[in-house]
């Protein structure tokens, strides 16, 4: 079987389940939602119904089967007994009520109680989630309620002098005790987004106004939401009861899923998702399409609202994905609106409209890129070192079609490298910072390039077989001095790549103080597959995505959780964002097994120190540093504040100051971004001809009013981490011509037997 890492799971924050259910939290809004009733009696929680959900005979096939395979498939077969499934009625909540603002502490107890006893049986012999049926009608009637109190409180007056603060991440927190605490929440949770919209320049009215639309259009979401939807949401809360990774897909999402992994995307360039919160996170930016050409859209920002040519803005937290994808589609050269709230801005208020003008994804733009810098040496001299930049692991597939991209990322890497050794580079680094995964066999290739012949990767399935999967060709495309730029997004397939160079001593790795830390496989099954009357209606499979297997390096240790660890570490925002495995519930843990024989063994610490004190010298003096570093410190006083005024003042002031920010700061960018070192591009043959062939895109449109767009001036890229990279990779360049670094008669970061491609 070809294995396909399925992560880049961004793999996410909030929750990083980049392939989970797109239906997530359908019902929350940008600004998650509360309760207003105190629970009563069993007999009336469910009294006012107006839709007759019910487990139908295919949902009882498809929920015995998913039991059934999670008992016998799974890696951690056994992290959910008999005790554990009362759980199941809480996690089920928080998927629905994520911020803690719907049910109440007594709803928890009752439910447990009246549910908890019976759901092992339901699920396991019965295969019946009317359990999860009679749990969404409870958060429906809510929603419901609480809307109408909003509009009722709408008509109120608010004292916006008042010193009163609202908790704006409630994930962690307890649900309201009762409906007074909820009330309270609830007024709080109203007044903050009228001080949203106030910051940002509207008056009373229109806040009030878009504010009531908010939550017209929450409860047309809720209205809007099928069984199906509601079968997905209960059976992946029951899935990532044993990982984070795994997920029931039902039809409609097994169809975006599959979407996602051929990268066909959707129209601008971009892979999107939801979040527990209900918003939407651009999850992946394809080079060269509109996203990424527009400058202005980042992986991890967040899209508040849609706008067609000539229409309003349609404000998309809280709403299907399948529907915000169909908002962002279109007709080729026709334009879209995006309200983004990057991710990077400690000001919630902030936001900006980027047009884009939809295209084609070109393949030809998601490929390898290569770069030569001339970096400055100690002596004076210029050292030409080679940039290789790898957005993911790819190649055809199985199921590849004949429109798909033929090539594999190993052999455009290699085709590269010849390109680059014939422009006579002095040391090499691979950049994996936006490289999510791909082909674990393309992972394998392309470490080959670098070591010829040895094992890769080891990995282990459930019953403790282990496997190891080695490249075999002894040819090596490049044997000099190299280096592997990471960062807390390099997931899956590039730890393997990064932490097989790290066995080997044949990389310096650097990069955020760890990677993503995904060190699992996950498969589809699907459910027509496994049940025979469900192949008679293919139109209705669901499926599970099952973690099966567990990676682990040449050395024997996993990358699960723990990631790589580079040998020299640089300053991060990303440190200090919940961006890895380690942050997920429920998460595997980090383990090791026995090492597999190969040749090779990490580099000695006397060679790694040098550059490693270099290079925190450098963190210490230099003008980019001091500017990344203030910037780091504005983020995390910022993400320490953990409650937001609701003073207007105080609001005001806090705008104002973090403008004045975000001012010095550009100053300081685009004086330091003036001392980049000078390069040139280096393409593939193919591309080359591609582009010989295709008109220039047009420049990015930013919308009249735009105060927070970036100036097109200002686009000068300052990559620090770039940078130093480049700096380390000619440090240990000149070390390795120093014989007391060597070991085994050859150069560290080099191949001993030179069998050059």
């Amino acid at each position: 079987m070809r294995l396909v890492d399925f992560g880049n799971i961004w793999l996410f924050p909030a929750t990083n389940r980049l392939q989970h259910y797109f239906v997530k939290k359908l019902t929350r809004s940008f600004f998650r939602l509360s309760l207003v009733l105190a629970l009563g009696t069993a007999a009336t929680l469910f009294a006012a119904v107006d839709r007759n959900y019910k487990t139908t005979p295919v949902m009882r096939l498809e929920v015995r089967k998913l039991v059934q395979m999670l008992e016998y498939y799974h890696y951690n077969k056994e992290a959910v007994s008999s005790a554990d499934y009362p759980q199941l009625v809480t996690d089920y909540m928080a998927e629905l009520d994520p911020q803690r603002l719907f049910f109440t502490a007594q709803d928890e107890q009752t439910l447990r109680k009246q549910f908890g006893p019976r759901i092992e049986t339901d699920l396991s012999y019965l295969g019946n989630i009317d359990t999860a049926f009679d749990i969404f009608r409870l958060y429906e009637q809510r929603v419901e309620s609480r809307a109408n109190w909003i509009f009722d409180a709408l008509k109120k007056d608010y004292d916006f002098t008042a010193k009163e603060a609202y908790a704006l991440d409630r994930s962690k927190s307890p649900w309201p005790a009762d409906s007074a605490a909820a009330d309270d929440l609830w007024r709080r949770r109203v007044k903050f987004e009228l001080v949203q919209d106030l910051v940002n320049d509207k008056s009373l009215a229109d806040a009030k106004t878009t504010v009531r639309k908010r939550y017209e259009r929450m409860l047309k979401n809720v209205g809007e939401i099928e069984a199906s939807d509601i079968q997905e949401m209960y059976l992946s809360s029951l899935t990532r009861m044993y990982d984070p990774h795994s997920a029931y897909f039902s039809a409609d999402s097994l169809e975006d899923f599959s979407i996602q992994m051929k990268l066909s995307l959707v129209g601008i360039g971009a892979i999107l998702s939801t979040e527990d919160d209900g918003n939407c996170v651009v999850r992946e930016i394809v080079p060269g399409g509109p996203a990424d050409l527009s400058g202005q859209i980042k992986v991890n920002d967040k899209i508040i609202a849609v706008k067609q040519a000539g229409a309003e803005p349609v404000e998309v937290i809280g709403m299907k994905l399948r529907r915000i994808v169909d908002m962002v589609r279109g007709q080729k050269d026709t334009k879209v609106v995006l309200t983004i709230q990057p991710h990077d801005s400690a000001d919630t208020s902030k936001s900006k409209q980027v047009t884009l003008t939809r295209d084609l994804i070109k393949i030809n733009s998601s490929r390898a890129q290569a770069a030569i810098y001339e970096v400055p040496a100690a002596n004076g001299q210029i050292s030409p070192v080679g940039v290789i930049t790898l957005n993911s692991f790819y190649g055809p597939t199985e199921d590849s079609t004949q429109g798909d991209l033929k090539s594999t990322c190993s052999k455009d890497v290699a085709e590269l490298i010849g390109k680059l050794k014939q422009q006579g580079i002095a040391a090499l680094v691979i950049d994996l910072r936006r490289n999510g995964g791909g082909l674990l066999s393309e992972a394998v290739e392309l470490t080959g390039l670098f070591i010829g012949k040895g094992p890769v990767v080891q990995v282990k399935d459930s019953l403790g077989r282990t496997t190891v999967d080695s490249e075999t060709n002894p040819a090596v495309a490049y044997d000099g001095p190299l280096a592997v730029l990471t960062s807390r997004f390099s997931a899956s397939a590039s730890e393997i790549f990064a932490g097989a160079l790290q066995n080997y001593g044949r990389a310096i790795i650097i990069g955020d103080s760890s990677t993503h830390g995904k060190g699992t496989v996950q498969q589809i099954f699907e459910m027509k597959n496994y049940l025979p009357r469900l192949a008679q209606d293919p139109g209705k499979t669901g499926a599970a995505k099952l973690t099966i297997q567990k990676f682990y390096l040449p050395n024997g240790e996993s990358t699960q959780n723990r990631g790589v660890i580079p040998d020299i570490a640089l300053p991060s925002i990303d440190d200090y964002l919940p961006i890895g495995e380690s942050s997920l519930p429920h998460a595997l843990v980090w383990d090791e097994i026995k090492s597999t024989p190969f040749t090779g063994k990490p580099l000695a610490k006397a060679f790694v120190q040098p550059l490693l004190q270099a290079s925190q010298d450098r963190q210490t003096s230099l003008d980019e540093f001091i500017y990344l570093k203030k910037n780091i410190e504005h983020f995390k006083e910022r993400q320490e504040q953990k409650l937001v005024s609701l003073n207007l003042a105080d609001r005001l002031a806090q705008k104002k100051a973090d403008a004045e920010f975000k001012k010095l700061m550009d100053a300081d960018r685009d004086r330091l971004a003036k001392n980049n070192f000078a390069h040139h591009d280096v393409k593939l043959d193919s591309v080359l001809a591609s582009e010989a062939l295709a008109k220039k895109p047009a420049p990015p449109v930013v919308e009249d009013g735009d105060t927070d767009a970036v100036d097109s001036d200002a686009l000068a890229k300052l990559d620090i981490y770039l940078r130093e990279s480049l700096r380390v990779v000619t440090d240990a360049l000149k070390l390795t011509k120093d014989p007391q670094y060597w070991a085994d008669g050859h150069a560290p970061l080099t191949v001993a037997d030179s069998r050059k491609g």
